[in-house]
């Protein structure tokens, strides 16, 4: 008879890597995950990407952090168990955690497949569950998540680069499925080349979209053309660029999280264009309201989707061969990974091998 694991023997036991105050450094840390409801799926964790948001709460820079920390809401791994209600999944199915693992299911967003504007939203990591305990995210070996919250991963999508998609994925492809912003032959700018803007390209390419991407750097139009396949490339300080394009575009999502101006965004836009904003800076932006007046312009927020949307999104890249393009980390390079994604010096997202590289 094999020998059992130290995970089976123990399955509520978990190990992950948390952050123990505003530092935001990572380390090792052990706790227990909730048994197994009979509405529940218990996972193996395999990778888990690294979210700027990540970052954020780590080091409390949004003020909701609640510590010891352990996050990670892009996450894909095996199905070890399931409860006695769950229908959807079985053991070894292929599945994914994003940003959220609870909601109200009575609300008005609830009861529209909109659970993540639900106001009793539960997120993955550092808030309170129903049952009062502390949410946990995917820097650990093991997930337990109600079923309605799991996505199943398609058989053709590689784990380590799907998982980005249940969060920077969702957080563009929903806005250009809300908006309209998906027939092909439209024209939609992509503000901002790292995690979330260069899957909005391959989404929105795949939608048969006229691509443009807008940045602050000439050193990524190559990249941009070549690599991910935009139609164009506008640099942003380059007055002369962005006059020749006013005008010109059905919308723009604008992936940015830093101070910017959005003017010059807005004047991209057609008449009835729209601005949408998925990035979320520190402080508010600037809204001149003249230039929507003179084009019934609007500017418009997205913040991910609901299951039924997110299931939708990773069918559709499964369909499209559409993943993130990684660089795959062991987890003790975790600290380096956050320092390096402060200077957004990562192309595009950092995804951690759990399933081989977690010490027990």
């Amino acid at each position: 008879m094999a020998e059992k694991s130290y995970e089976e023997e123990h399955p509520n036991k978990a190990f992950g890597w948390a952050a123990r105050d505003q530092s935001g450094v990572l380390s090792p840390f052990k706790f227990s995950r909730r048994s197994t409801g009979e509405k529940d799926v218990r996972f193996k964790v395999l990778f888990c990407g690294i979210c700027h948001s990540d970052l954020h709460m780590a080091k409390n820079e949004w003020g909701t952090s609640m510590y010891p920390l352990v996050p990670g809401h892009e996450i894909v791994g095996e199905v070890t168990e399931v409860g006695s209600k769950v229908e959807k999944f079985k053991v070894g199915d292929k599945v994914g955690v994003g940003c959220m693992v609870g909601s109200c299911h009575s609300c008005d967003s609830c009861n529209n497949n909109l659970e993540n504007y639900c106001p009793k939203m539960i997120l993955t990591y550092s808030t309170k569950y129903s049952d009062g305990t502390t949410t946990y995210g995917g820097y650990s070996n093991s997930m337990v998540t109600d079923e309605h919250f799991v996505v199943r991963i398609p058989d053709n999508l590689p784990l380590d680069a799907a998982a980005p998609l249940l969060c920077a994925g969702i957080t563009v492809y929903s806005p250009l499925r809300f908006f309209n912003l998906d027939k092909p032959g439209m024209h939609v700018g992509v503000v901002g080349l790292g995690g979330l803007g260069h899957v909005a390209v391959k989404f929105a390419k795949a939608m048969g979209v006229k691509v443009t991407v807008i940045s602050t750097s000439p050193k990524k139009k190559q990249e941009a053309l070549e690599h991910l396949g935009a139609d164009s490339f506008l640099v942003s300080r380059d007055q002369d660029e962005m006059q020749a394009a006013k005008g010109t575009m059905d919308g723009v999502i604008d992936t940015v999280s830093a101070m910017h101006p959005i003017l010059p965004l807005i004047s991209l836009l057609k008449t009835q264009g729209k601005l949408v904003l998925v990035g979320a800076p520190e402080k508010p932006l600037e809204l001149p309201v003249f230039p929507l007046l003179m084009g019934r312009k609007i500017v418009g927020g997205s913040c991910i989707g609901g299951m039924k949307e997110t299931q939708e999104m990773i069918d559709f890249a499964a369909k499209n061969n559409i993943t993130a393009d990684i660089e795959v980390i062991s987890m003790d390079y975790v600290n380096t990974a956050m320092e390096r994604l402060m200077k957004t010096d990562v192309r595009y997202r950092f995804v951690i091998d759990i399933g081989n590289t977690m010490k027990i």
